[in-house]
């Protein structure tokens, strides 16, 4: 047996018999009945205003991320240099990614420079909201702490995409601006033909022209629900592994033991899956809207 499988060995050797110690001195103190794991996301209003215009922890991360997109910008524009620094290279690297494999990639150039605005400012709005969404944060309104006698809310993480409503009214801007760039470039009566292939005819196409159609409207939901499911899962299995299956099942030596796996989901979390919906919603969202201007199905 090598020294590596030794050393690995014995860690984990050592690691169980802790879990062990553990739970014969802590026991269990039983189901917590108390603990409520979707509480975590409930929005509680801070300030009631006239309306729907409540302020909430929803609010405000959408507000840091929405000064997060226009200030990063702003700075690197700023502050460009002949001789780029760290933080340039990294800015003209995503630049690059947004102009070249999001936007040129689904469009052709005259095209791509009239929308690389609005899918750039979406991939980085998204990006924001995710990543900010794995910063512990004051936010958790229904669980307090003692700070020098003031009562101050505890650090939780939180993402205002983990919110279905803000990846829907994403999805509702994107189904909007497609279908009407294609009736812009095809007129009405063209841009429901082009739904049908070429060669279609007689019953088929009413057929083909039904499923299209549909499979038109459900771009709304697979957009809406590829975001926000993956960002609520992500925060959820990060939630159950850091404690929270502790706490419900009152096991101390469950926590120890899901406490490293909570550790690396959250750093796969924050360096893979912030960035890839991201991506992955910005392409969508261009590849829509190539396709309603294209000429063939």
């Amino acid at each position: 047996m090598t020294n590596r499988r030794k050393i690995i060995l014995g860690v984990l050797g050592a690691y169980a018999l802790v879990l062990i110690l553990l739970a014969v001195v802590a026991g269990s103190s039983g189901k917590n009945e108390e603990f409520k794991p979707q509480n975590e996301f409930k929005l509680v209003d801070w300030i009631n205003l006239p309306g729907p215009l409540d302020f909430n922890k929803g609010v405000l991360y959408l507000l840091l991320a929405s000064g997060l997109t226009v200030g990063s910008m702003l700075y690197v524009a700023n502050r460009m240099q002949a001789r780029p620094n760290r933080v340039q290279t990294a800015v003209e690297a995503l630049y690059a990614l947004m102009r070249d494999n999001i936007t040129a990639g689904a469009m052709d150039d005259r095209m791509a420079r009239k929308w690389f605005p609005f899918l750039g400012t979406l991939f980085l709005f998204i990006f924001f909201n995710n990543l900010i969404g794995y910063l512990p944060l004051p936010t958790n309104s229904l669980e307090k702490f003692d700070l020098f006698g003031v009562q101050v809310p505890a650090f939780a993480i939180y993402a205002a995409t983990a919110n279905v409503a803000i990846p829907l009214v994403l999805a509702v801007i994107v189904f909007v601006s497609y279908n009407v760039e294609g009736i812009r470039a095809k007129g009405f009566i063209g841009y429901m033909k082009a739904l049908i292939p070429s060669g279609v005819h007689g019953g088929m196409a009413v057929f083909i022209f039904i499923l299209e159609f549909m499979s038109n409207i459900m771009r709304l939901v697979s957009l809406t629900v590829r975001l926000f499911a993956n960002i609520l899962a992500g925060h959820l299995i990060i939630l159950f592994m850091s404690g929270g299956l502790a706490v419900l099942l009152g096991a101390t030596a469950v926590g120890w033991l899901t406490l490293p796996i909570g550790v690396a989901i959250f750093l796969f979390e924050v360096g893979l899956v912030a960035v890839l919906q991201a991506f992955i919603f910005a392409t969508l969202s261009a590849i829509y809207l190539g396709g309603a201007v294209a000429e063939h199905h």
